[in-house]
């Protein structure tokens, strides 16, 4: 079977219920039992919600209380909401919470005015927190919103908002780039398994460990693990129809 990943729908139902199980052993970046509880938490449906995931999964978004704002908004448990409407076109696929390096800069162009250039460099001095820079920048940002009819006080928040979470901002081209191999992994797992954990298991043959963890999980997903055979073994592990054969180096 050959995949043509461009006719693969980012929201694939059956690899979507994988990450909302917090099924993720042997997916990229998504293996550990902190992000596995995340996905339980949030159930990702679609590529931008493992896109976030990537990015909000971090010490300074989690201890921030972040990713309880976008899991709760997530699932409408809680109202989003925007300090100007302007800013729901930037945030709104992120549900009104700060979470890209990129959105910093896109608020900076669409409410004050800022060439991309310039929106960079303030999205540079925001993460160094230089006092010196930071009050110019300032200066310049609320300038420019109140020329585009926001009130003072309000541009003042949108600035500290930013300011605050200059920190913790993350790449979005980062983020959506390890989604997409997250989502990839995950895909291969959900409709293929024993091609899945044949790979994973012949990845890791030398590892007893991870062998034993990975076999134990296969069962769990009503594969069966075939012994050693002598006729059919390869040197790795080979998927046979709904069941994987041992491989002879591990």
């Amino acid at each position: 079977v050959t995949i043509d990943w461009a006719k693969i729908p980012t929201n694939d139902q059956k690899t979507m219920e994988l990450f909302g199980e917090g099924r993720t052993e042997a997916i990229f970046q998504f293996e550990s039992s902190g992000m596995q509880d995340m996905c339980r938490r949030l159930r990702p449906k679609e590529l931008e919600d493992l896109s976030a995931l990537n990015a909000l999964y971090r010490p300074g978004p989690l201890d921030g209380g972040m990713i309880d704002d976008f899991i709760n908004r997530h699932r409408g448990a809680q109202e989003v909401s925007y300090i100007v409407p302007e800013m729901e076109e930037i945030l709104g696929n992120t549900y009104g919470v700060l979470v890209y390096q990129e959105q910093i800069m896109q608020l900076a162009q669409k409410l004050a005015g800022y060439s991309p250039g310039d929106a960079d460099l303030m999205r540079r001095a925001m993460g160094k927190k230089k006092q010196s820079e930071m009050a110019k920048e300032e200066h310049r940002f609320i300038d420019g919103a109140v020329e585009r009819g926001i009130k003072k006080k309000t541009a003042k928040d949108i600035f500290d908002l930013m300011a605050k979470f200059a920190d913790y901002g993350f790449n979005r081209s980062h983020s959506m780039a390890y989604a997409i191999l997250a989502f990839r992994t995950a895909y291969l797992k959900a409709h293929y398994p024993a091609y899945f954990y044949a790979s994973v298991l012949s990845h890791e043959a030398q590892d007893t460990a991870k062998v034993y963890k990975y076999s134990s999980e296969l069962k769990s997903m009503g594969l069966e693990l075939l012994p050693p055979d002598i006729n059919e073994s390869d040197d790795g592990f080979t998927p046979v129809g709904q069941t994987v054969r041992y491989g002879l180096t591990a």
